[in-house]
C-alpha cells in the first residue's frame, strides 16, 4: 500500500493532533526539548496540537523499562511530570497568537490505576486525559515482542490477551471519560494476525461494546498515525473498526502521537485521505476535560 506523505496530498482545512508532542525533556523514550516540538507544530501549519505526556509511574515495579534503565523511580517521575505541566503551561500562554495547546496527559491502567489516575488529575489539572492501556495484566506489552508473548502466555493466549485487554480498556473508559480514548487497537501491535482476530465473535463482541460506550459517553477516538511510522500499513484505528466507529456516529481525530521534531504531523494528510474516504469530517472535535 502506498502511504500519502504531506507533500503528496492536498492540505486539509486544519491541522490538529489529539494525541502528540512526547518530548525527549519529559519522556525516556523521545527526544527534543518541548519547545522545539511547539515550535514544529507551529512551523508545520497546525491550529492546535494536545501535548499528551505520559502520567509519572505508580510503583517501581510498574514502570516502563526504559525508565527503569535509566534509574527513575516514581518520585522522580512525579516531580518530572509536575515540571512538564508547568513548562506546557508556559508555552501554551507564550504561543497563544499562534497555535492552541492542551497541556494533557495519557494514563495507564495498571494495578492501583482506578484510585491513582484520579489523584494525578486533582494535583495536575491537565486540560484532559487520553485515555490508553499499554498494560494488561501489569505487563507492558507493547514495548517488544517479547513482552507481548510474556502478556500473551499469562492471559492464556493471545485470544484471550485480546479480550483481557478490551475489558481492561471498558473498565478504564467507564471509571475514567477520558476526554481522548488513545490508539484503540494497540493491542493488535505484535500480531499479524490481527485483521482475522478483530472478527473473532467474542473479540469483536467486545470490539462493540467499548464503542458503543465511547459513542454513549460521547468521548473521541485517538486516529493515530504512528502506527504508520513504525511500518504499519494503517493507523490506529483498524480499517474494520474505523467502518464501525463511523456506524455509531464517534469522533475520530488525527494523532500524530509525535514522540520528536521529526514526528511532528508525519502521515498527517494520509490520515485525512483514509478518514474522508469512510465519511468523516474534517471539522475537526476539539477535547474537553471530562
Amino acid at each position: 500500500m502506498i502511504l500519502l506523505r504531506e507533500e503528496d496530498a492536498m492540505e486539509p482545512e486544519e491541522k490538529v493532533s489529539v494525541h502528540g508532542g512526547h518530548s525527549g525533556q519529559f519522556c525516556n523514550h523521545a527526544v527534543d526539548s518541548l519547545e522545539e516540538i511547539v515550535k514544529a507544530y507551529i512551523a508545520r501549519g497546525f491550529a492546535w496540537a494536545g501535548i499528551t505526556e505520559h502520567a509519572p509511574g505508580i510503583s517501581q515495579e510498574l514502570l516502563y523499562t526504559d525508565q527503569r534503565e535509566a534509574g527513575l523511580t516514581p518520585e522522580l517521575l512525579y516531580e518530572r511530570f509536575g515540571r512538564y505541566m508547568v513548562e506546557c503551561r508556559r508555552l501554551q500562554t507564550l504561543y497563544a497568537p499562534q497555535i492552541r495547546l492542551f497541556a494533557a496527559m495519557e494514563i495507564e491502567t495498571y494495578s492501583g490505576y482506578q484510585l491513582f489516575v484520579p489523584a494525578l488529575i486533582e494535583a495536575f489539572a491537565p486540560d484532559y486525559i487520553v485515555g490508553s492501556v499499554h498494560f494488561v495484566d501489569d505487563i507492558n506489552f507493547d514495548y517488544s515482542p517479547e513482552m507481548y508473548h510474556r502478556a500473551a502466555v499469562k492471559a492464556g493466549g493471545i485470544d484471550r490477551l485480546y479480550l483481557r485487554y478490551f475489558d481492561q480498556q471498558y473498565e478504564m473508559i467507564s471509571l475514567l471519560r477520558p476526554a481522548v480514548v488513545g490508539h484503540f487497537d494497540l493491542i493488535r501491535i505484535f500480531d499479524p494476525a490481527y485483521r482475522q482476530r478483530f472478527e473473532h465473535p467474542e473479540i469483536n463482541k467486545k470490539i462493540r461494546r467499548n464503542l458503543e460506550l465511547i459513542r454513549h459517553l460521547d468521548l473521541i477516538l485517538d486516529f493515530n498515525l504512528r502506527a504508520l511510522a513504525k511500518g504499519a500499513d494503517e493507523p490506529y484505528l483498524t480499517e474494520s473498526i474505523l467502518r464501525l466507529a463511523h456506524d455509531f456516529g464517534i469522533a475520530v481525530v488525527p494523532g500524530d502521537d509525535a514522540h520528536g521534531v521529526a514526528d511532528v504531523g508525519n502521515y498527517f494528510a494520509d490520515g485525512v485521505t483514509r478518514l474522508k474516504r469512510y465519511g468523516f469530517t474534517t471539522e475537526w472535535r476539539k477535547p474537553v476535560a471530562g
